[in-house]
């Protein structure tokens, strides 16, 4: 897809406006100046050179990020976002790339190239495209960091929010473990919050530490400074699926659940508040005859709560205090066909079972 003349233009416009904002000064941007430089009297005067943290770490990444815009097809209606390099292969948000089979990207060197989409997922919002032809240089692409981030780690948004390419935006880790919301019916598990602003266009590009390491994959932003992003460990498992067979299987389990508060540990007589509560079981599912769903009903101040039904409390030794750290756990822990142990509190007694675990199964999306 060739940019049309108006959107040539639009990007040169926005690339002379923030050029006059950083001379101005504008919005705390401060100028940045060659070594030697006219003072306005005729002087020549010590130039001042921009540095520091952000400044390395944008020089150092910022070639890796790209623009990507999907078409507009009969059923798709067009869009843009963001994606980064990893062992060659764009990484980007499936919602993004949408049903489409070729994009197109845009480097820093502000060539476009078409790039074949690998593979969509999703239930993990996740989509790995193949860019034809080489890559532009200096790209040699980011890594995925390996380990879980610290909440209050520093980290940047890297991407096109609202169209402007090559963004950076500065905050922290706000929280991890977060579920986000998905058209699957199943939630995105794993998933990363942050104060760093993300906008409209930011989606699909990567949240980094400030060695360069992507943290995650930026997802979508709620306002108020909260954005999220798909945490680097769960796409460090899909995207290698998606660039080699074109999809990935996620670890199927098939129960619904309920945290266990004060009011559900007081009706089933629960010793403390904590776990998960099966409260109900998919027939046919790995968990059918394995777990055991509430059986009934009641009403403690004046709020339903399920009564009887397995409490998860832990899984393969690893502690499961809520349904978010459950759903990380099989993400980022498991595969179809594995078999884990889990601990439940059934009939007030501590006891473990062993459960098989299969592929999701396939969802119609709205």
């Amino acid at each position: 897809m060739t940019p049309t003349p108006n959107q040539l233009g639009r990007r040169r416009l926005l690339q002379t406006a923030a050029a006059t904002a950083a001379g101005l000064g504008i919005g705390g941007w401060s100028a940045t100046l060659d070594d030697e430089t006219d003072d306005g009297t005729g002087n020549e005067t010590e130039g001042l050179a921009g540095d520091g943290p952000y400044v390395d770490l944008y020089e150092d990444s910022i070639d890796e990020v790209v623009l990507v815009a999907a078409g507009a097809g009969e059923d798709t209606p067009g869009g843009f976002g963001s994606g980064f390099v990893v062992d060659d292969v764009v990484v980007t948000n499936a919602h993004v790339v949408q049903a489409t089979a070729e994009v197109e990207l845009q480097f820093t060197d502000e060539q476009w190239r078409t790039g074949t989409v690998l593979g969509t997922d999703v239930h993990s919002d996740l989509a790995a495209v193949e860019v034809d032809g080489e890559l532009p240089d200096p790209v040699d692409g980011l890594s995925l960091a390996d380990t879980d981030p610290s909440v209050g780690q520093e980290v940047v948004a890297l991407g096109n929010p609202l169209g402007l390419d090559a963004s950076i935006t500065q905050g922290i880790v706000s929280g991890v473990d977060r579920s986000l919301p998905s058209p699957t019916g199943f939630s995105i598990p794993a998933a990363i919050q942050t104060d760093a602003p993300v906008n409209p266009g930011n989606s699909g590009g990567p949240l980094v530490d400030l060695e360069g390491r992507v943290l995650g994959v930026v997802f979508a932003g709620a306002g108020q400074t909260i954005g999220f992003a798909i945490s680097a460990r769960l796409a460090d498992r899909v995207v290698p699926a998606l660039v080699e067979d074109g999809e990935y299987q996620h670890a199927y389990l098939g129960v619904g659940l309920e945290p266990v508060g004060p009011q559900i540990a007081e009706a089933n007589d629960l010793a403390e508040a904590g776990g998960v509560v099966v409260r109900q079981v998919t027939p046919e599912s790995p968990a059918d005859g394995v777990l055991e769903p509430a059986d009934g009903v009641t009403v403690v101040d004046g709020a339903p709560v399920p009564v009887g039904g397995d409490v998860i409390v832990a899984i393969d030794g690893e502690e499961i205090p809520n349904e978010d750290r459950l759903s990380s756990y099989l993400a980022l822990e498991t595969s179809p066909g594995e078999t884990i142990e889990i601990e439940v509190v059934r009939d007030s007694d501590r006891e473990t079972v062993e459960l098989a675990l299969e592929e999701r199964p396939d969802v119609d999306l709205p």
